[in-house]
């Protein structure tokens, strides 16, 4: 049965799963702060960028793991799916289609995948949508409509509720929020420091 990504839903060494598990709670944190400091424009973006490099930093180390660390997708396979994600963004994103391109079974692709991002296809798809639709936000004054569709979204709801989800903002008051943020502190920001 084919199932689609929008509807589904340790390191090797004992150092590097405690690294990974310290920032994964300092991202949480910051998260939370983040939440909680929407009228505190100049910390709220100081968090942000912090969180963000926080979160770069391990999704990195996640992704170009060994090729040896078991249960893990190896660095070809990590960099051909996202790439193929980011490709497809604007429409449904199937796990076959995931799964054929690194030619492993479903069950032991999704497995694999977690292992390797930290997080469930679907999961990571949304994050990824969202991280366009903030690029988009910034970058260019298009309706959120027109954004919500270009990041593959159903709707202007649809992404709504989701970004809303993910950092405690309407996509219009977090866009008003960050407009006013130096634009080098700008450079990192991404969604995915909203921890959806």
């Amino acid at each position: 049965m084919d199932m689609c990504v929008d509807e589904t839903a340790a390191g090797s060494q004992v150092g590097d799963a405690q690294s990974h598990e310290w920032v994964r709670h300092v991202i949480a944190l910051l998260d939370a702060a983040v939440c909680q400091l929407d009228h505190e424009q100049a910390v709220h973006g100081k968090i942000v960028h912090a969180a963000s490099l926080l979160r770069k930093q391990i999704n990195s180390q996640i992704a170009e793991g060994n090729s040896d660390e078991r249960g893990r997708l190896i660095a070809w396979q990590a960099r051909k799916v996202r790439d193929y994600i980011d490709s497809h963004i604007t429409g449904r994103i199937f796990v076959s289609e995931l799964c054929a391109l690194v030619r492993l079974s479903e069950a032991h692709f999704s497995r694999s995948f977690k292992r390797t991002f930290g997080e469930s296809p679907h999961a990571f798809v949304l994050h990824r949508r969202l991280e366009f639709a903030a690029e988009y936000m910034l970058q260019t004054d298009l309706p959120l409509c027109d954004i919500a569709l270009r990041c593959g979204f159903a709707d202007q709801a649809h992404f709504s509720k989701h970004f809303r989800q993910a950092n405690g903002l309407s996509p219009s008051g977090w866009r008003r929020t960050a407009r006013t943020i130096p634009a080098d502190s700008l450079r990192h920001i991404s969604p995915q420091i909203f921890g959806a």
